[in-house]
């Protein structure tokens, strides 16, 4: 599986499984094909019905179908975690190159690329650019400092460790109250890489770096690795911020 390394802020390297060009085509088509269905579907019943639309209302409707078309990917991108329908279904979103989720301005920007990969070029070049760099980025992914990721895991019960835990579970380690969420964040997206990439040396050097920063060893009857060591590292953060918030 192709993976792209991106460098958290908190300067930890994460390689995600990068989506495809097959991928990212496959998406793009059921956005248009949504639009084509769309379109049909309040065209054919005006149409039948024999149903006339003044000259004026023709001109609105199309400035509306365009503005729907134009903004589509920009909206639904900003507001969906990276994701467009077509991206959704197809399991890929958009993500900035430093593992978080890009900002409005990088949003912008990749979309206003989309004149040059997509208009000018008639996504000639998006193809090339997917095709040919080094992290699978069209041009407005370059320019934007964004790409595009798998979000299915080879595992898929990877986010079963995420959910909260049972009301009487007894914390192993009280001290990750010492963590942030952006920690906890990062354990999770490490957790997450591992079920992509089985990258366990990352796992391993994570696992370290957090018992040498709250100072914890492993009790003598925790029998764990290190993927469950930082498992067990969630599960009592969100239990103990649970309990804080009751």
């Amino acid at each position: 599986m192709e993976t792209v390394k991106i460098t958290t802020s908190q300067n930890v390297d994460i390689d995600y499984a990068v989506a495809s060009l097959g991928e990212r085509i496959a998406a793009r088509v059921v956005d248009y094909l949504l639009f084509i269905g769309a379109t049909l579907v309040v065209y054919i019943p005006t149409t039948a019905s024999g149903f006339k639309i003044q000259e004026t209302a023709q001109w609105v409707i199309g400035i509306i179908w365009l503005s729907l078309f134009l903004f589509y990917d920009l909206v639904a991108e900003m507001f969906f975690n990276g994701q467009s329908i077509g991206k959704r279904i197809v399991k890929i979103r958009v993500i900035s190159l430093d593992g978080g989720r890009p900002s409005v301005g990088q949003f912008v920007m990749r979309w206003l690329f989309r004149i040059l990969d997509f208009g000018v070029t008639l996504g000639s070049l998006a193809v090339l650019s997917v095709a040919f760099s080094d992290k699978r980025q069209r041009i407005g992914d370059i320019s934007a400092g964004t790409t595009v990721v798998k979000t299915k895991p080879v595992n898929p019960h990877q986010d079963l460790f995420y959910s909260l835990p049972d009301d009487d579970y007894k914390p192993t380690f009280p001290e990750v109250t010492q963590l942030s969420d952006k920690d906890i964040n990062l354990v999770y997206d490490v957790i997450r890489n591992f079920n992509y990439t089985r990258n366990s040396k990352l796992v391993y050097t994570l696992a370290v770096r957090i018992k040498e920063h709250l100072n914890i060893t492993y009790p003598p009857d925790l029998n764990v690795n290190e993927y469950q060591f930082l498992q067990l590292v969630v599960n009592d953060y969100n239990a103990i911020a649970a309990r804080n918030e009751a």
